[in-house]
């Protein structure tokens, strides 16, 4: 059973072959008597199972090409609604805003990882959504650190781009104890950052991390450091993951789960890259 630490692609479910698959990677197919032949069924309707009339059209595969096209069109759409935010939201509603984006855009998560089959339109609603969330939070930095937002998305993509590129050229084998490792150091993590969102409301303070001015310490830095090689960490597995479903042969819906599932690991990797940016910069 194929696993990974990325909540949207960790599903029992998720890269299930389209068909049983033989020994030599041929598919299976039920065997019918009146096929290939001058004899109709008789008890088929008019028409069914004669040659040149289909039966049924089988579900397509999921394929790389796939998985790259959804994923290009569901972070475009993040691109432009993080655009549009950035132009029309006032300063008065940034804040507010900023939170309802990212509790809303965090409940879209569990919406679309529990969901048995993806629905690409919620796909969608989360895009706009987080894309709301990435506008403002990326306007607020850029207006106390200039200049930092552009070194955030060149750091995300580099980011991103030297890890495929290490795990195909590289041949990096994921193991299971290396999978192991990263998802119980992710849900580590995840817990650590509740527990540090708690202390900071109740505390009145910006908790272990900071906020996007005053001192920073070490342990801060070091905390994002963590953040950003975890994400880099999650990214491995799901080009593993997505390889391995593509050679199962997974239904063609499951690329919008993919695409999904890299959308999220993207944005957590690019707002770890421009909190430590700003870090960096104090």
């Amino acid at each position: 059973m194929l696993r990974s630490s990325n909540p949207i692609l960790s599903r029992k479910d998720a890269f299930t072959p389209a068909a049983p698959q033989g020994p030599q990677g041929q598919q299976y197919t039920q065997y019918n008597p009146y096929q290939q032949s001058n004899i109709q069924d008789p008890y088929a309707p008019q028409g069914y199972g004669q040659p040149g009339v289909p039966t049924q059209a089988p579900e397509g595969r999921m394929t790389i090409d796939d998985v790259i096209t959804k994923t290009a069109v569901v972070m475009c759409l993040l691109v432009i609604s993080a655009a549009l935010a950035w132009v029309f939201v006032p300063v008065t509603l940034s804040m507010p805003l900023l939170i309802l984006s990212a509790l809303v855009g965090f409940g879209a998560v569990l919406v679309v990882s529990l969901r048995r089959r993806v629905s690409p339109p919620l796909v969608f609603v989360y895009a706009v959504i987080e894309g709301v969330f990435i506008g403002i939070i990326s306007k607020l930095f850029e207006n106390i650190y200039p200049g930092i937002v552009a070194q955030a998305v060149l750091g995300t993509f580099v980011a991103a781009g030297l890890t495929l590129g290490a795990y195909k050229f590289f041949n990096i084998r994921v193991t299971e104890k290396f999978k192991k490792v990263v998802i119980i150091s992710t849900l580590a993590f995840a817990g650590f950052l509740l527990i540090n969102f708690l202390f900071s409301i109740f505390s009145q303070s910006m908790g272990l991390r900071g906020g996007i001015v005053g001192p920073v310490s070490l342990l801060s830095i070091g905390i994002s450091a963590v953040a950003i090689v975890l994400a880099v960490l999650n990214l491995i597995l799901d080009f593993d993951y997505i390889e391995q479903g593509v050679a199962m042969g997974a239904p063609a819906n499951e690329s919008w789960r993919a695409a999904f599932g890299l959308t999220v690991t993207m944005v957590w990797l690019y707002v770890e890259i421009l909190r430590l940016l700003s870090y960096l910069r104090r």
